[in-house]
């Protein structure tokens, strides 16, 4: 007698038999259900298992600096054409020479001053055409001359433009004579020196500064510094303020170099960013920094505390150093026989002493 016994899958338990499909598969609860297929990808011999990822080493990351402004190229100092002032105050009086002879021409000069000059008086009287011309020709020339004479000083320059385009740089000294047709923009070539305003900065922890800078800087390329910006003096400003941003500056009392690395890396910032627009800058040095006034009074708690702790430490370091170099004194030269109970009460008692002697610490 032979017994058949048939194997229903688990999925299929607690169903009908209806709501079993072909091969043993579950059979859709609905009628109008319908079952899609999901691709299965299996791996093929030799490729990596997706439940083990491989770790790909990262790359290092590529920090980019920020691009520095790039001036126009053509636009470069160059020399401007003057002449000397001798022949601007030449111009000038043989323009007012040519207006007086203009004046005899025409009949107009008093009779008692032809007489007096020996002039012949002038058989025609009156203004016409001819003494018009004579008049504006030597007008204009006397204005041009007299016009164009300036003065050259050390540690200055004129930079000259015509209808907005460069026309050159005078930095000549003593009496000039430039085209009077110029405009000109003064500007100052010594060296200076600008201490700001309190500005906002942190230090290296991430806390609020007020600072204080001296910037030292002259111009040096006086065309980029006029037309390369529309104020050198402005944008050296905002320079440094940036550049605060960016670079810690250690408090007073902070380590030894700490000033001294932040101005270093304020001065390299600065020049760097003020160069393409004609200014050299030397040194850019914190003089003055200061909390800010919402954590000035906490951080000077903080700032004696710590001053107070680095005083205990140093004046407990003193005392052990003699404490054992007394001990170490008696043991050695054979003064005095210590077991260790009596080498604790010694090295105690003077420990106390020698605090005791010390006071406390200021």
């Amino acid at each position: 007698m032979s017994t058949t016994t048939s194997h229903t899958p688990p999925e299929s338990e607690g169903r009908p038999e209806s709501a079993v499909g072909p091969g043993g598969l579950p059979a859709p609860l609905s009628p109008n259900e319908t079952t899609a297929e999901i691709p299965v990808t299996l791996p093929l011999p030799g490729s990596p298992d997706p439940s083990h990822p491989v770790k790909v080493p990262p790359k290092p990351a590529v920090v980019r600096r920020r691009p520095l402004p790039e001036a126009d190229p053509e636009l470069a100092e160059r020399a401007a054409r003057v002449l000397p002032g001798a022949a601007g105050v030449l111009a000038g009086v043989c323009g007012i020479a040519g207006c007086a002879a203009t004046t005899w021409w025409a009949g107009l000069l008093p009779r008692a001053a032809t007489h007096a000059l020996g002039l012949p008086v002038p058989a025609g009287a009156g203004l016409g055409p001819a003494q018009w011309a004579a008049y504006t020709g030597a007008w204009v020339l006397g204005a041009l001359g007299f016009g164009g004479l300036t003065r050259g000083r050390t540690g200055r320059a004129w930079v000259l433009g015509l209808f907005g385009r460069y026309r050159g740089t005078v930095r000549r000294t003593g009496l000039l004579w430039v085209n009077p047709m110029l405009p000109r923009h003064g500007v100052d070539l010594r060296l200076r020196h600008w201490r700001s305003e309190e500005m906002a900065a942190a230090d290296p922890d991430g806390t609020g500064l007020r600072v204080q800078v001296l910037v030292v800087w002259r111009v040096r390329d006086t065309a980029r510094a006029v037309f390369g910006v529309e104020d050198h003096e402005t944008y050296l400003h905002a320079c440094v303020e940036a550049a605060l941003a960016r670079v810690p500056v250690e408090p007073e009392g902070g380590t030894q170099d700490g000033m001294t690395v932040a101005g270093d890396a304020l001065t390299r910032l600065v020049a760097a960013e003020s160069a393409p627009v004609g200014l050299d800058v030397f040194s850019v040095q914190p003089v003055q920094v200061e909390y800010a006034p919402e954590i000035a009074a906490a951080m000077h708690r903080r700032r004696i505390a710590r001053l107070d702790a680095r005083q205990r430490a140093r004046m407990l370091g003193s005392v052990v150093d003699s404490v054992e170099d007394t001990v170490a004194r008696l043991t050695g030269r054979g003064l005095v026989e210590l077991d260790d109970h009596e080498r604790k009460a010694l090295v105690r008692d003077l420990t106390v002493a020698f605090c005791s002697g010390r006071g406390e610490p200021a």
